[in-house]
């Protein structure tokens, strides 16, 4: 076990104002970091008022002349949430054009963009992108010379700015906040159409479809606009969506507990939405069929989610009905179980090919699979688990063939998982320099990645591009640590334990997300018989002299001998601060995430 110190423990701010400082958040900012205001909200014009401007005429237009509009849906959360906020603020102020004359279009897979659509697309006056296509330049070129406009509204970066649509993208313009997702991006659109048609603040009442976009699609809290927009869009009062509404309140549970409980008064913490909210979107677009898509979708716009349908639930009678959005969070509960079989059938499958083919010989685990292995929809979230599990780089790259001319033209193409705590947070960048390489898209811990091509017009291939990507990584990645490096915000030996750092701590579930890590602490401690315990299902607990427990679920026989010698262990624990709550008294209390014992003492005197 590694493990870095961030801060010593003679600080002169409170707690929680380390653990920001720490975290890169300047001194001076700090009372600005932790009280936001809508003063800290960038105006739409920031994206380019000629852009805007030219986007608002082409949809205004569209609308008055009652031409029809086609919207593309993102395969992702911010997607959907992006053209849900979109074509929400749409409906409240042209309720009869957006029933009569806007389509929306569904993706069948993970596809992004308009590369599955485009022949749809072509039949209709208008089209408009929420989250995606500013690089789908062939695209917006066969759109423009038919006479269409396009409309991009999005976050992610590309080469060039088309110049056959309209982009309005934060990376591609002097919008200062760079951490601002699709649903983001879309929202200042509504904001900048609420100026042009002198709404009052209409944009507004969508801020919890932004927080969920701007949080799913892993956009950096060390922002101070898009911190402001989460905590915002998740206090209760914003809380408008049905669908939003709906999963928030069958996981209400989960999110007032623990790790995801929020102190700031919303509804659900930043982590509570990553872990039990935007999952569910996305296990929806992975492993959904095409009609659960469209009932998901459907249950974010309000002018949908509350119409009655046939009822679905089990044991229901016939011509019981039930509203989209109730059918909605129902369905997305079963396909997200329906998703997690076939992600652990996926981690088995793996599991036995890392036995078989020696695979941790390498720094990277490199799967190459054949069609219909492993659904590629879901190899993403199996790469995740497997990294997770065996601390290092995973990619899951499945065996995709191209004719060209008389040859078959190979390649292997999936989902690439970096481990930033081995201390490697560039594996993207990596990997797009290794030979053999054809892309690397995406964020530098998670991204789609290929590597080809071998030609043949034979069975066998000579594969040599998978020898030199192999010998490149394991050579780029030579220093990478082998055992996971902990990143402690305070190192303190248990006799200096103050209980008010781990209740200031405990309370900081608001702050956590991307580049916002939880804090964790490390303590200095003796173990022996008299404050170690074994609880019920195998809980350790050790007592530290100042009476805060230390906890560890699910501890082994192995470590049960360890700590229950009649001598004295010496331990370094690595810890989460937590609040255990119980007959309405409030304790600190630590949960043991690793530990290191440094030293058995066989004997004690």
């Amino acid at each position: 076990m590694k493990y870095n110190v961030l801060s010593d423990n003679s600080i002169n701010i409170n707690f929680t104002q380390q653990v920001l400082k720490n975290r890169g958040i300047e001194e001076k900012n700090l009372a600005h970091y932790m009280n936001t205001t809508d003063n800290d909200i960038n105006e739409p014009e920031e994206f380019g008022e000629e852009n805007l401007r030219a986007a608002a005429a082409f949809l205004v237009r569209t609308i008055s002349e009652d031409k029809d509009a086609f919207v593309v849906v993102d395969a992702d959360c911010d997607g959907y949430t992006s053209s849900a906020i979109l074509i929400n603020y749409l409906y409240n102020i042209f309720p009869a054009w957006v029933t009569n004359h806007l389509t929306y279009f569904i993706h069948s897979a993970k596809q992004h963009g308009l590369s599955d659509c485009i022949e749809q697309a072509l039949k209709y006056n208008l089209v408009i992108c929420p989250d995606s296509s500013s690089n789908d330049f062939e695209y917006h070129k066969r759109l423009k010379d038919a006479e269409i406009p396009v409309i991009v509204l999005d976050h992610h970066e590309a080469d060039r700015i088309s110049s056959d649509a309209i982009i309005i993208n934060n990376q591609l313009s002097n919008y200062p906040n760079k951490e601002l997702s699709g649903a983001g991006v879309t929202w200042q659109f509504c904001r900048y159409l609420d100026k042009l048609l002198k709404k009052d603040n209409s944009a507004d009442e969508f801020l919890d479809l932004v927080a969920l976009g701007d949080m799913a699609d892993m956009m950096s809290l060390k922002s101070i606009e898009t911190k402001h927009l989460i905590h915002k869009g998740f206090k209760e009062e914003n809380i408008k969506n049905p669908f939003i509404f709906g999963i928030t309140e069958k996981n209400s549970y989960s999110l007032s507990k623990g790790d995801y409980e929020s102190y700031d008064g919303l509804r659900c913490s930043p982590m509570g939405a990553a872990f039990f909210v935007a999952p569910f979107v996305n296990a929806m677009v992975r492993s959904g069929t095409q009609e659960e898509k469209e009932l998901l979708f459907s249950s974010m716009l309000k002018f949908k989610a509350f119409k009655m349908v046939p009822s679905t639930k089990r044991g229901h009678v016939f011509g019981e009905l039930e509203r989209v959005v109730d059918q909605a969070v129902r369905t997305c509960t079963n396909v997200k179980n329906r998703q997690t079989k076939a992600q652990d059938a996926g981690m088995e499958l793996l599991e036995n090919k890392i036995q078989k083919n020696n695979l941790l010989e390498h720094k990277v685990l490199l799967f190459l699979l054949e069609p219909g292995e492993i659904n590629r929809n879901i190899a993403g979230l199996v790469a995740n688990k497997l990294m997770a599990k065996y601390q290092r780089p995973v990619a899951i790259l499945t065996r995709v063939e191209e004719k060209e001319n008389d040859k078959i033209k190979i390649s292997y193409q999936g989902s690439a998982r970096g481990y930033d705590a081995s201390g490697i947070t560039n594996f993207k960048d990596i990997c797009a320099g290794a030979p053999g390489c054809i892309f690397a898209e995406g964020h530098q811990g998670a991204f789609g990645l290929g590597i080809g091509y071998d030609y043949s017009d034979a069975e066998e291939v000579s594969g040599d591009f998978i020898y030199q990507f192999i010998e490149y990584t394991d050579e780029a990645l030579k220093d990478m640590s082998s055992e996971p490096v902990y990143t402690l915000d305070f190192l303190v030996d248990e006799k200096d334990l103050n209980p008010g750092m781990i209740f200031d701590i405990a309370q900081m579930n608001d702050y956590w997300g991307k580049d916002m890590d939880r804090a964790l602490v490390g303590v200095k401690c003796k173990v022996n018989k008299d404050n170690f315990f074994v609880m019920k299902s195998n809980t350790l607990k050790i007592t530290l002299p100042n009476g805060v427990s230390a906890l560890k679920f699910g501890g082994t026989d192995e470590e049960i001998e360890k700590f229950s010698t009649d001598g004295c262990v010496n331990v370094i624990l690595i810890c989460k601060c937590n609040l255990n709550k119980w007959n309405g008294i409030t304790s600190a209390q630590l949960m043991i995430e690793d530990y290191e014992i440094t030293e058995i003492d066989r004997y004690m005197f």
